[in-house]
């Protein structure tokens, strides 16, 4: 680790501790030529995961993305920010467990619809009807019907 006062590379470690949230570990380093002390930062590396979009292009996954379409859906919905950006973690955290290296927008889609569905309908139905290009109000009140139906049929 260079020293970003005078650049040396060797130094030593004063202190180590885990970070807030558990996913890196803070380190007080000094310098051993300048005597300067600075903080790094040591974390694991995230595995790649690639999207293979409708156009067949791939482009590095985006937690950020996930997380845009979600708000839009949200939009005025009785959903925290906070279940809404665990959504995208837990997508995030569940293709990095599944070591996926590829996934496709439809999949990602579907993982999202799953998780709106039990949070909040009309997100649900908001999110489902750009991601699946409703054209009509027919398949509003098909999709609609389904989540009526799917209702009653988890009441005992």
């Amino acid at each position: 680790m260079k020293c970003p006062l005078c650049g040396f590379s060797e130094s030593k470690v004063i202190d180590s501790r885990p970070n807030e949230d558990n996913s890196s570990i803070k380190r007080r380093r000094e310098c051993l030529k300048c005597q300067n002390r600075f903080t790094t930062f040591e974390s694991v590396e995230k595995p790649q995961i690639f999207v293979e979009k409708k156009d067949h292009n791939r482009e590095l996954f985006d937690k950020n993305k996930i997380l845009s379409g979600i708000l839009r859906a949200c939009y005025k919905r009785p959903v925290s920010s906070e279940q809404m950006e665990k959504i995208a973690d837990d997508i995030e955290t569940d293709l990095q467990n599944a070591f996926v290296h590829e996934i496709s927008t439809r999949e990602i889609g579907d993982l999202v619809m799953e998780k709106l569905k039990s949070i909040d309908d009309v997100a649900y139905v908001r999110f489902a009807s750009v991601y699946r290009e409703f054209k009509d109000v027919d398949t509003f009140v098909r999709e609609i019907e389904n989540i009526k139906n799917s209702k009653k049929s988890d009441e005992p």
